[in-house]
């Protein structure tokens, strides 16, 4: 079983327009609601596929209410806190090139008391589990120390920890030594400080990581593919989507993708690829299912270093 935690979750709105031109009214062409968070979304992929999950979604407010009721419409398996703020709201505007603007709010601060009862959920819940999925923002005020805490405890009883976050709270995760951190091209230039051009600066910026204390590193690096480094070794694959519809959520499946494949190798990283592809074809953060997932699109390429990279994350 995966257990997950959004620490963050969020209502996702995403609005599909002809273009976004600043200053002028815009009509949009269609809008869906979806319950939003990394690990919610990581959750919702591997429901899509019969892959046992559990989330751990902290929630406040009409928009909280909202949330737990959306995930409970689509049968997520959940544990859910109460808390004092209310949930946040984000909008994702999605052109027919793919191109999506995000705007996402911060989220509200959680009190000690109810950051106790978060990790007290899942620390519970954490017995049962194979993989615990710490992902996404820390809301407003949370140490930015939260997700390695959570990996040395994990750790120490056992239990394999993916990490999917950014900035300072992903250094300090790092260090913890998770089983798995899973940064965009972004996240990972960010992390180490390294500007990316190419592959060959993924896959230097991915051994800085695991230098740093992370086992293996999964790096999304958008239309261009993914890289995976585990035990001193590299793969590299691409997938390639025709119709691209948002990239909302594409990295979860990726990491869900990655996790049902086994976490482990070149059949855990097609599963990523494919699952993330998918993902991409499909309008908002909808997760796909099992017709939608074509793993015969998926080309594993030897990783070489001077391909330059897209200058689109």
């Amino acid at each position: 079983m995966i257990l997950t935690l959004t620490l963050n979750p969020s209502l996702d709105r995403t609005i599909e327009i002809a273009s976004l031109d600043r200053g002028r009214v815009i009509r949009a062409a269609t809008a869906r609601l979806d319950p939003g968070g990394k690990g919610v979304n990581v959750c919702r992929a591997l429901l899509a596929n019969d892959v046992r999950s559990r989330a751990v979604v902290p929630y406040g407010g009409a928009e909280g209410r909202q949330l737990v009721s959306l995930l409970a419409g689509e049968g997520i398996e959940m544990i859910t806190v109460p808390v004092s703020g209310a949930t946040r709201s984000n909008v994702a505007l999605a052109e027919p090139d793919g191109t999506v603007t995000k705007i996402n709010e911060p989220g509200t601060a959680l009190t000690a008391t109810e950051l106790d009862a978060v990790a007290d959920a899942v620390l519970s819940a954490a017995e049962t589990a194979d993989w615990v999925v710490a992902s996404g923002s820390l809301p407003p005020g949370v140490p930015v120390d939260m997700y390695a805490r959570l990996c040395r405890r994990f750790s120490q009883a056992g239990i394999h920890v993916a990490v999917d976050t950014s900035g300072p709270a992903l250094v300090s995760a790092v260090a913890a030594a998770p089983a798995l951190v899973k940064p965009n091209r972004h996240e990972l230039a960010e992390a180490t400080g390294t500007s990316i051009a190419s592959l060959g600066d993924a896959i230097d910026a991915a051994g800085k990581l695991r230098a740093m204390g992370a086992r293996s590193v999964l790096a999304s690096l958008g239309p261009d593919g993914a890289i995976l480094l585990e035990n001193d070794r590299a793969w590299y694959g691409r997938c390639p989507v025709d119709e691209p519809r948002s990239t909302v959520g594409a990295g979860d499946a990726m990491l869900a993708g990655f996790l049902a494949g086994g976490a482990h190798g070149e059949h855990a990283l097609v599963e990523a690829l494919a699952w993330a592809s998918a993902a991409v074809a499909l309008p908002g953060s909808r997760m796909p299912g099992p017709a939608g997932i074509r793993r015969d699109l998926v080309r594993l390429l030897a990783p070489d270093p001077a391909v330059p990279l897209t200058s689109r994350d």
